[in-house]
């Protein structure tokens, strides 16, 4: 939902290097650690790093969405260990029995993780149990500033002027039900979690309003169609801002991409490590995750995915211009009718996916 995804798995090659090295494919239990993240999520060498510290073998998979790692730790045919989901679908996951506690006294580590994101954890995690906070950021509105000259139209500050028909073609909109009925939701003063009828049936007609004007519906396209000067705004995870201040230095531009948060507040997320009910190697995933939570890793990471880290030493080693970089690290205390997606129910996911499709079908 909010990464750029490869799709060569880890755990091939991990296996194909075992093969090569004559080293046998049976394997201790308590060698191994199974783990289940979003793609370009990690830095390569920090799966080494922790290989060669721990001598525990990294098999590692990928998913896509948060929709498509659930029914596969739902089964169980693949005994993940440790998984990376998103906020609501942690609550998901929680709710539905399929999660370990976590043995804190293995991951004395989650000291350098910043209160606030523990505090921010319990909207999905009441009792700060199950979960420990990898990355965090929002979602804000990325414009091109000469574009919009060009058009005559200020600087958006607000949802709202996402409906403004001068932008006629030059929107793009993210393709998720709860991302795009959160810029309506919001737009209307609603909370993103809401279940109303009366709401969700606004920001429904609110989104078809709106639909001539947008020029796509797309997820990662558009960091690198706001770079190619294709469109005046869209809306995109604050994650990608690093990348694309450095492309549009590298380039020499002649054109500024700038990124706002909304006045009428947005998605505040939280990707957070979790250990599952039926995982067989439950001390590796807590060293991985106690590894992970080292400030020098966490700073590795996050210089390789860009998303903002929630780790308070990482944060510390960060050069001062990245630190005050609030399209990254944006003051967590300003961001006013902010919200962390909930996970609402079977029932009110199928209300809000019927809603999208007759959204899309117009």
């Amino acid at each position: 939902m909010k990464r750029n995804v490869f799709t060569l798995s880890l755990a091939a090659l991990t296996a194909a290097s075992a093969m090569l090295s004559g080293c046998s494919s049976s394997k201790e239990e308590n060698s191994e650690l199974y783990v289940y993240n979003w793609g370009e999520y990690i830095d390569e060498e920090v799966i080494s790093q922790f290989e060669q510290e721990t001598g525990i073998t990294v098999i590692y998979d990928m998913f896509e969405t948060n929709e498509e790692m659930y029914p596969v730790i739902e089964a169980g045919g693949v005994s993940y260990d440790v998984v990376c989901p998103s906020d609501y679908m942690i609550q998901k996951m929680r709710e539905n029995d399929l999660l370990a506690e976590i043995n804190f006294d293995n991951v004395p580590n989650i000291e350098q993780i910043d209160p606030v994101y523990i505090q921010m954890s319990k909207a999905f995690d009441p009792e700060n149990k199950y979960s420990v906070p990898y990355c965090w950021g929002t979602v804000g509105i990325l414009y091109n500033t000469k574009r919009l000259a060009e058009l005559g139209v200020e600087p958006p500050k607000k949802w709202a002027d996402l409906w403004d028909e001068r932008l006629n073609g030059e929107i793009l909109m993210q393709d998720s039900v709860r991302d795009a009925f959160m810029v309506a939701l919001k737009k209307n003063g609603y909370s993103m979690n809401s279940t109303d009828e009366k709401e969700l049936q606004e920001a429904k007609q609110l989104l078809i309003d709106q639909k001539p004007l947008v020029q796509a519906y797309v997820i990662d396209q558009v960091r690198d169609k706001m770079i190619g000067g294709e469109a005046a705004v869209g809306v995109i995870y604050s994650g990608e801002m690093l990348y694309i201040q450095e492309e549009i230095a590298n380039l020499g531009l002649d054109y500024e991409l700038e990124y706002v948060l909304p006045e009428e507040g947005t998605n505040l997320w939280l990707d957070s490590w979790v250990i599952t009910k039926n995982a067989k190697n439950k001390e590796n995933a807590e060293k991985w995750i106690n590894f992970l939570c080292r400030p020098e890793i966490a700073k590795a990471n996050f210089e390789y995915i860009t998303y903002a880290t929630p780790n308070k030493g990482a944060f510390e080693l960060l050069d001062s211009e990245i630190q005050n970089n609030k399209a990254v690290f944006p003051d967590i205390d300003s961001l006013q009718n902010s919200e962390v997606f909930m996970y609402l129910g079977d029932e009110a996911d199928a209300v809000y996916n019927d809603l999208w499709k007759e959204v899309k079908s117009r």
